[in-house]
């Protein structure tokens, strides 16, 4: 049997009996982890947070949570903690009342309940707001309380569904930070979903990248973004310049790729054959100008420079491409450039991958 405290077994799900949300789904998420489904809108991310919570139920496919199958399960006997992106508190209640509410439901005692309260509250930040109402608090104050809320009768999983969408980028960051120490000092189990590849990164042990209702590839932050398997996943995590081409041979772990007129590159293959359209990318931090040695190197032309405090970034057309991006970290006497120069760049085998289209 597989081991995992949560797992979708052959899963679909669909809302017209027609049209597939889910196509096919199996997944294990492991106990204390904390997994990203990321995704953009349609990908099929929050309807998988909805059959796990118990707001749907699937298609077909079978859903486990610590063994027990809970395709049917009503959402109150799963023992879910959920945290919205609209946080969702009781706006008569206070901080506490609001708090308290799922252990009073539970029919905790009024000690246990203070000493719980008192306790997640803390683990927030929020102590000391106990008598406020939400109306008092600011957006990323609400969402503590609901994040306390969802935590305060120590639930099997926490579900949490865009969480930071509605908070501006700085407080955002902030709570980004919190999220993560509180699942490390907790050790609870999050599922977490999000359109935000920089907070998927920040925060996930491992990410699902979610497209058309399949996992496109499941795998820890660095391996996405340092190995993507397919050009979707390549131009989804991160920034990646990609040229399209024909591989024209495979040989010794390398692939020669013929990009259009320009010529052939070298890369990594991925997935690819002999004869096959393949894009390859690169990263724009990987990109070096004017290499003293590198695996590749080509001309480029300079269309624009754009300041950007800590790093500079160059747009410039190479290989026919006028979106390439070169990113450059802004050091003291770091050499200008204009559009219209024409300058050699290079990269290592290493960083740059031919993938399937």
């Amino acid at each position: 049997m597989n081991s995992g405290f949560v797992r979708f077994e052959n899963i679909q799900k669909s809302y017209d009996g027609k049209t597939l949300v889910i196509k096919s789904l199996d997944l294990s998420i492991a106990r204390g982890e904390f997994l990203t489904l990321l995704g953009p809108s349609g990908s099929g991310k929050t309807t998988i947070l909805m059959l796990l919570a118990g707001f749907q139920r699937p298609t077909a496919g079978d859903i486990y949570l610590d063994d027990v199958k809970i395709n049917t399960l009503p959402l109150h006997k799963r023992g879910l903690g959920m945290v919205f992106q609209n946080y969702a508190l009781f706006p008569h209640m206070s901080v506490a009342e609001n708090v308290a509410y799922p252990l009073k439901v539970r029919h905790c005692g009024r000690a246990e309940i203070e000493t719980r309260v008192r306790k997640a509250l803390d683990l927030v930040q929020m102590a000391g707001q106990e008598t406020r109402k939400p109306s008092q608090l600011s957006g990323g104050q609400q969402q503590r309380v609901a994040l306390a809320r969802a935590i305060v009768f120590e639930p099997k999983l926490l579900l949490m569904d865009e969480p930071l969408g509605a908070l501006d980028k700085q407080l955002r960051e902030d709570l980004q930070y919190e999220i993560k120490h509180l699942h490390e000092r907790l050790g609870i189990t999050v599922v977490y979903v999000t359109h935000d590849q920089s907070e998927a990164l920040a925060l996930s042990n491992r990410i699902a990248v979610l497209n058309d209702g399949y996992i496109q590839q499941i795998a820890s932050p660095s391996v996405l973004y340092e190995q993507p398997e397919n050009s979707y996943v390549a131009k989804f995590i991160g920034e990646n310049n990609q040229f399209h081409g024909i591989v024209k041979e495979i040989t010794n772990g390398r692939a020669l790729v013929e990009i259009g007129t320009f010529g052939l590159i070298q890369a990594l293959p991925v997935d690819v054959d002999s004869g096959k359209s393949t894009w390859v990318t690169v990263r724009p931090e990987r990109v070096e100008i004017e290499p003293e040695s590198s695996d590749h190197s080509v001309m480029g032309r300079v269309e624009e420079v754009i300041y950007l405090g800590d790093q500079i970034r160059i747009r410039m057309t190479v290989l026919g491409n006028d979106r390439f991006i070169v990113k450059i970290h802004n050091r003291a006497g770091q050499r200008l450039y204009f559009p219209g120069e024409e300058i050699r760049i290079g990269w290592s085998l290493q960083d740059c991958r031919a993938l399937n289209t």
